[in-house]
């Protein structure tokens, strides 16, 4: 239903919530949340543009929340991402139909405003909250780090 894009976005702000007040960098975070490196940082831009989350560059910086997890809903993270689709107009383009939705079509407007509201009335602070056997991001078996040779010139 969602987007790979939405995933890995939500996986790094609980991890980055959970870690708050801070800074992770996207190396640590792509290690804790599996997601590529490369897509992550892809996923990283997105949220900085939106004002989801900080980057701050040098020694001590890294990426952490723009504001606290208890203001932070998972549908502004969704949006950051990749926007929710609500259907206005007849995705068939039926011009009998307009605004005017058929019964299927309609149907499926509502689902997409009942998790459009339940995303915007629920924090990343509540999710990190709620009580269940297994957290957000659960340990993963560790990997062994990969050693980097430096390049001789």
């Amino acid at each position: 239903m969602f987007s790979q894009t939405v995933e890995y976005a939500l996986r790094a702000v609980v991890y980055l919530a959970n870690e708050a007040p801070s800074a992770r960098t996207t190396d640590q975070i792509a290690s804790a949340t599996r997601v590529p490196r490369p897509y992550l940082s892809k996923v990283l831009q997105s949220l900085i543009r939106s004002g989801l989350v900080h980057s701050q560059r040098g020694l001590g910086g890294g990426i952490k929340l723009g504001k606290p997890a208890a203001e932070l809903t998972i549908l502004e993270v969704v949006n950051a991402v990749d926007p929710m689709q609500r259907i206005h107009t007849c995705p068939l383009g039926l011009a009998a139909h307009g605004a005017h939705l058929c019964p299927l079509h309609s149907r499926l407007d509502r689902a997409m405003a009942s998790v459009e509201q339940a995303f915007a009335s629920t924090t990343l602070a509540e999710v990190l909250a709620e009580e269940t056997r297994s957290v957000p991001l659960c340990p993963f078996p560790r990997m062994k780090p990969v050693r980097r040779v430096a390049k001789r010139r």
